[in-house]
C-alpha cells in the first residue's frame, strides 16, 4: 500500500491508515436529532423545537417555539443556523419556559414574555447563527436581529427550489399549505398597535417547510405545520427522496393523525418518521398515552416512528434507519 508521497507503507502504517479511515467513517455515518421539550424524557403539549447536528458538526435548531429556555439553555450548545417555518408564536417563541422541568408535562407553563423580540431571534443573536427562511420572513426577523444590536445581513432567504449550505448541510424550503401570520406584538410600533387592536395579523408570505441534505447522504423533510400537499410526492420523496420525517400530526391547525399517516404512508414514503406538533400531552413515563393522536398515527403508519422525546438524542444514517437512541 502506498502513501500520499507514492511510498510503500509498512504493515503498521498500513493499519494505522486503515484505523484513520475506518474512525473517519464510523464517526461520519450519523445525522443526530435532539428534541428540546418542555420536559426530560416526554413529549408534551407545545414541544416543537429540534436540533440536527450534521457529521461535521453543524448544529441547526428548527422551530424553537416556547421549549426551549432562551439562548441560556444549556442543551443548545453552538448552534450554526436557525430554521423558523413560519411566524405563529408557538414556533416563533413569543413566551418560553422558564427552566426544562419547571412544569408539569401535561400542563406546561411559559412565564417568559419575548413576544416583542421572540425566542428566535434572541437565540440567533446568542449563537452568532443564521436565521434561515423563505417567503418574505428575512427581512423582518433581520430587523429584530438588528433592533437588538444584532447583524441584519445573518437572517437569510431560501426559496422554493433553491438552495443554502450551512456547514456540510444543503438546506432548501418546499411548500406548506397553512397561515403565516405576524402578530402585532412582534412588530410593535403604531403599525402592530393598529393591528392588535383590529385582531388582526400581517402577511409575511407562504409558510414553509424545509428539506435538509446532510453530508452522509440523509435527506430530511421537516413538515412545519402544513395539510396535505402534492409535493409531498413531487418534490419531498420525488426529487429530495427523503428518507427521515418531522411530521406534524396535531390535527385542527395542521394535518391530523390520519392525514398525517397517509403523507407518510402514500406521498412521501420514507424509512422513518417523528411526529412533532401533537398538541397534546402524548407521554407519561416516555410511554404514549392511549387514546392520544400520538397513538393513532403510531397504529395508522406503516414505517418506524421514533417519539421526540425531550433530550433523547436518535442518530439516523443515510438511509433514514435509527441507529442509536431507537
Amino acid at each position: 500500500m502506498m502513501n500520499a508521497t507514492g511510498k510503500f507503507l509498512g504493515f503498521a502504517g498500513m493499519m494505522m491508515a486503515a484505523g484513520v479511515v475506518f474512525g473517519a467513517s464510523a464517526q461520519a455515518s450519523t445525522v443526530k436529532v435532539t428534541p428540546l421539550g418542555a420536559v426530560d424524557g416526554e413529549f408534551c403539549p407545545l414541544d416543537r423545537a429540534m436540533i440536527f447536528e450534521d457529521p461535521d458538526g453543524t448544529r441547526i435548531l428548527y422551530d424553537a417555539g416556547r421549549t426551549v429556555a432562551g439562548p441560556d439553555d444549556a442543551r443548545l450548545g453552538e448552534i450554526d443556523a436557525v430554521l423558523l417555518s413560519h411566524m405563529h408564536g408557538d414556533h416563533l417563541g413569543d413566551r418560553h419556559i422558564e427552566a426544562v422541568n419547571a412544569s408539569e408535562c401535561g400542563k406546561p407553563s411559559f412565564p417568559v414574555d419575548v413576544r416583542s423580540i421572540s425566542n428566535t431571534v434572541q437565540i440567533a443573536k446568542a449563537k452568532d447563527a443564521l436565521i434561515v427562511t423563505g417567503s418574505e420572513m428575512p427581512p423582518i426577523l433581520g430587523g429584530k436581529l438588528e433592533s437588538i444590536g444584532g447583524d441584519p445581513k445573518k437572517s437569510v432567504l431560501v426559496r422554493f427550489g433553491a438552495s443554502r449550505m450551512v456547514g456540510g448541510v444543503k438546506i432548501t424550503t418546499v411548500p406548506a399549505v397553512h397561515s403565516n401570520g405576524v402578530s402585532g406584538s412582534f412588530l410593535g410600533g403604531p403599525l402592530g398597535e393598529m393591528l392588535e387592536k383590529s385582531g388582526v395579523t400581517a402577511y409575511a408570505g407562504p409558510p414553509t417547510g424545509y428539506v435538509l441534505t446532510f453530508s452522509n447522504g440523509l435527506s430530511a423533510y421537516l413538515s412545519g405545520d402544513t395539510g396535505i400537499t402534492a409535493e409531498q410526492d413531487k418534490v419531498v420523496r420525488g426529487h429530495y427522496d427523503a428518507k427521515l420525517v418531522v411530521m406534524n400530526i396535531g390535527d385542527t391547525f395542521t394535518t391530523g393523525p390520519n392525514e398525517a399517516a397517509y403523507v407518510i404512508n402514500d406521498l412521501v414514503m420514507p424509512a422513518s418518521v417523528i411526529p412533532s406538533h401533537a398538541n397534546e400531552w402524548a407521554t407519561d413515563g416516555g410511554m404514549v398515552r392511549a387514546g392520544t393522536r400520538t397513538e393513532a398515527f403510531i397504529n395508522a403508519v406503516d414505517v418506524p416512528v421514533y417519539l421526540p422525546l425531550s433530550g433523547k438524542i436518535m442518530e439516523f444514517d443515510a438511509g433514514g434507519v435509527c441507529t442509536i437512541g431507537c
